[in-house]
């Protein structure tokens, strides 16, 4: 089905303006990559200005060169603040979506533009602790002396769901008073707008029941269920921060972050014989390719440890 074309947008400002407003209504993208991806549109736009001597209007959008495309990557590379490899090519990836978007619904096209190239970026694997890494994170959080007895109750509420279910961050702290006690599966949202089930452990309920016994501040249905020091809701950074403290008093390596007890998640599922398929359900993986990695990591861990105990190693 065509799509149909916006009123025509009279700059290239105006345009920016309208693809934001598409990535954000109906690709339903999280605000922070809305945030960059505005960033990227922003630099591009203004490069074009400094290049060509005026701002870009709609016809100059539709003869971008490729030279000059490649020039705007080579200026990101460079500078006070010089991006690597990867994020050059997630700047190149957000440029030609943007370029897609006036194709399709602005009927600006700039199909030279395919000609340019990304820089070759080594896949990463994803980096998960080890079970009893998990289980010593989640036993540290209840141990800082500096916290009253409720904060270390949630803090490992927190943990225990984010392994315990494969949860983002901000999955985790997006729940609300009305989802706990949690029953046997949760809906939970997740990136781009998409839903999926999140089976819930006993021990995944026992914790978050037991911030919930120790918690002191009144909450409504549609509050945050986790709160911070002084009531508001709990946000990413201190999640971060716990563990990065915690890590420090158990001597685990920078990796182990809260988003590795997702990929932790997923890594012992698919070692105690979990097929991908399913992997990919629980973490909302859109693509079967995302989950994959995770029998890279596991093939690893397989041959680490035929290397340490195999007697002709």
């Amino acid at each position: 089905m065509a799509h149909p074309q916006l009123t025509a947008p009279k700059s290239a400002d105006e345009a920016l303006a309208a693809w934001l407003e598409y990535l954000a209504h109906e690709r339903r993208l999280s605000a922070r990559t809305l945030e960059a991806y505005g960033h990227i549109g922003r630099q591009y736009l203004a490069f074009l200005q400094r290049h060509r001597g005026e701002a870009p209007d709609m016809t100059a959008l539709g003869t971008v060169t490729p030279a000059e495309l490649r020039a705007h990557l080579a200026e990101r590379r460079s500078g006070d603040r010089p991006l690597n490899a990867r994020s050059i090519s997630q700047t190149l990836s957000a440029i030609r979506t943007f370029h897609a978007f006036l194709d399709r619904r602005c009927g600006v096209a700039a199909p030279q533009l395919a000609l340019v190239r990304g820089p070759r970026v080594k896949a990463s694997l994803p980096r998960p602790v080890t079970e009893d890494q998990a289980r010593g994170l989640m036993q540290e959080s209840e141990a800082d002396p500096d916290a009253e007895a409720w904060e270390a109750a949630r803090d490992r509420a927190v943990l225990t769901l984010l392994y315990g279910c494969g949860l983002r961050i901000s999955e985790g702290l997006s729940l609300t008073r009305a989802d706990a006690p949690l029953p046997e599966a949760l809906r939970i949202t997740g990136k781009g707008g998409k839903t999926r089930l999140a089976p819930i452990l006993p021990a995944v309920r026992e914790a978050v029941d037991a911030y919930l016994a120790l918690q002191p501040f009144p909450l409504a249905p549609g509050d945050a269920l986790f709160r911070a020091r002084r009531g508001g809701p709990l946000s990413p950074r201190h999640v971060q921060a716990t563990v990065q403290r915690l890590r420090g008093r158990l001597g685990l390596p920078a990796s182990a972050t809260p988003h590795a007890l997702r990929h932790s998640f997923a890594t012992h599922l698919l070692g105690a014989g979990a097929d991908l398929r399913s992997i990919q359900e629980l973490l909302g993986h859109a693509s079967l390719s995302t989950t994959q990695k995770y029998t890279a990591v596991d093939a690893a861990r397989l041959l680490d440890a035929y290397a340490a105990a195999h007697p002709r190693a």
